[in-house]
């Protein structure tokens, strides 16, 4: 069952299945790493602010409109 980054909790651990976004900010998306088959861990999630992320060793944050656009399924 994939869905949107922006519904994960904090601290679980997730797989990129899908980028769905246009050209610009699939390519945003690619240059920090988020490509299908990444793995990923929610590090924080604020109510309105960005969702920070670790991706292979480095964290990052991403904006609640790009989170949308990264859909995920659970680790396996």
């Amino acid at each position: 069952m994939e869905f949107s980054l922006l519904q994960a909790k904090e601290n679980e651990k997730l797989v990129v299945v899908s980028i769905m976004g246009g050209r610009m900010a699939t390519k945003r998306l690619a240059d920090m790493g988020l490509v299908p088959g990444t793995k990923i861990k929610v590090l924080r999630k604020a109510p309105f602010g960005p969702i920070e992320i670790e991706v292979k060793g480095t964290k990052l944050a991403l904006g609640r409109g790009l989170a949308t656009k990264v859909f995920v399924k659970y680790e396996e």
